[in-house]
């Protein structure tokens, strides 16, 4: 999708330059989405609020880096330079709370691309390498790290992997998919992962987590979002055996990978990063904007009715019963996946190459998620909650991102694409700086259209750094087919 030829149909944030012109688009649009007119500054800012968690670490304010993969490490998946600056610009946003960082496969097949990071004994000193990278630069940039914590996110991408080749699709799946298998050639006879196979791979994530302690992160993310392996369980009604069906079963991995940490790498926090809803997928409409692609009952989107357009929490409150009982503290909120409703997942004005254009205002898309957040932290108190899709609010991140601390949506607001081309906002909004425009994200989705064509990931329209590299020309002739 050309961001030269697509013209958007829906109002650019950049255009709502005062908070009367903000509040009217959204009342027009009927967008249920507060914010504060006015920022409070200094310590009494709800950004500068600390936390410390049950276990005593230290969270220093409310800002979050969320995970985001760079499609730039090494074939055998060590951390290449490229992978070093993003680290280090994490490492400066003035953020205390760094959750994960990027997602890092528990074994080679698991990969979602060639280039992914993966945790193994080969590469624990490289993992060592960052971890402590992160700690200098946040050290030499603020004083301290005392109050900083920073994770890792253990991943396997299930029916989105693609380990050994950026354009070949090596899918392990835990049942049959009505669209997903049709839309990406999964054939009929195609084998579903084993019950054994899923023990292995417990052991393979408390492996990984092991690692991840002895190379100094101070937690872990099990991750359970965007339509990867622990995302898939969540929707496995249909699979028989011990991780289908009831809740209890298809809980039973994560509990299981809890209780492996817990005995093998005592002191390890562990986080939840999941899409507490989904919705079924969309594809491309006649006139290029997305539709659903699927008619009638949809039964696959865990966090959705059958209608698989409308949230239902009901499915996702009983798993967070789950991580209740497990004593889980740290939960990250996204939702549904990049690779088939990725509207209702990172709102974007401008679509990737593979994508579609947006069916709503992707403001409705940023309202939803927190609107979700907001009931899962007034339902699980005892959860430090950091909420996601805040990127595409642009000027008017700090505004929203306020109001929801201050009235307890949420504990911390997350940033992911954001700061690739802005990476010290949460230094400025907390030193009472006003924004720089010419770093804000403006979503044109170059960040996800170079790795969908093999290439690495980054803010190529407003990084100085991508835009002197040759996939920057690469991508300006892809955008202008």
């Amino acid at each position: 999708m050309s961001t030269g030829k697509y013209k958007p149909q829906f109002t650019r944030v950049a255009q709502l330059k005062t908070a009367e012109q903000f509040r009217n688009h959204l009342d027009e649009q009927e967008i249920k989405l507060d914010f504060d007119e006015e920022l409070i500054p200094g310590s009494d800012s709800p950004f500068a609020k600390g936390h410390q968690l049950r276990s005593g670490n230290k969270i220093g304010n409310s800002f979050c880096i969320l995970p985001m993969e760079g499609w730039d490490g090494t074939t055998d998946g060590k951390p290449s330079e490229l992978t070093k600056r993003r680290w280090s610009n994490f490492a400066i946003s003035g953020a205390k709370l760094l959750w994960g960082c990027e997602a890092v496969a528990v074994r080679h097949e698991g990969r979602a691309n060639p280039n992914q990071l993966l945790m193994n004994d080969s590469n624990l000193k490289d993992f060592e390498g960052l971890y402590q990278l992160i700690e200098k630069e946040h050290s030499t940039r603020f004083g301290s790290t005392e109050d900083l914590l920073t994770g890792l996110q253990l991943t396997h991408s299930g029916r989105f992997c693609k380990p050994n080749s950026k354009t070949k699709m090596e899918p392990k799946i835990l049942y049959r998919h009505p669209v997903l298998d049709k839309k990406f050639g999964i054939p009929e006879d195609y084998p579903i992962m084993s019950d054994g196979d899923l023990n292995e791979l417990v052991a393979d994530y408390v492996r990984a987590a092991v690692l991840s302690q002895k190379a100094g992160f101070r937690f872990v993310d099990i991750k359970h979002c965007h339509g990867y392996l622990g995302h898939e369980l969540l929707s496995a009604y249909d699979r028989s055996g011990i991780y289908g069906q009831s809740m209890e079963n298809r809980s039973r991995f994560l509990r299981e990978i809890v209780a492996g940490i817990r005995a093998e790498a005592p002191g390890l926090e562990i986080g939840v990063r999941m899409s507490i809803f989904d919705w079924m997928p969309f594809q491309k409409g006649p006139d290029g904007t997305g539709i659903p692609a699927f008619d009638g009952e949809y039964k696959f989107a865990f966090g959705a009715n059958q209608s698989g357009i409308e949230t239902d929490l009901s499915e996702p409150f009983s798993f967070l019963e789950e991580l209740k009982k497990l004593d889980i503290e740290l939960l990250c909120t996204t939702a549904g996946s990049p690779y088939y409703n990725p509207h209702i997942q990172r709102p974007a004005l401008f679509p990737p190459s593979d994508g579609y254009m947006p069916p709503e205002d992707p403001l409705m898309g940023v309202a939803r998620q927190i609107k979700a957040t907001a009931e899962v932290k007034k339902a699980f108190p005892e959860f430090y909650v950091v909420g996601s899709a805040y990127s595409y609010l642009q000027e008017w991140l700090p505004n929203v991102g306020q109001e929801v601390l201050r009235t307890g949506k949420a504990d911390s607001i997350g940033l992911g694409r954001m700061v690739l081309s802005y990476p010290e906002l949460p230094a400025d909004i907390l030193a009472g700086e006003q924004m720089k425009r010419g770093k804000i994200c403006r979503t044109f989705s170059d960040c996800t259209t170079a790795p969908r064509n093999g290439m690495i990931s980054g803010c190529f329209p407003l990084d100085p750094f991508y835009k002197k590299m040759e996939e920057f020309t690469m991508l300006k002739e892809l955008k202008s087919i």
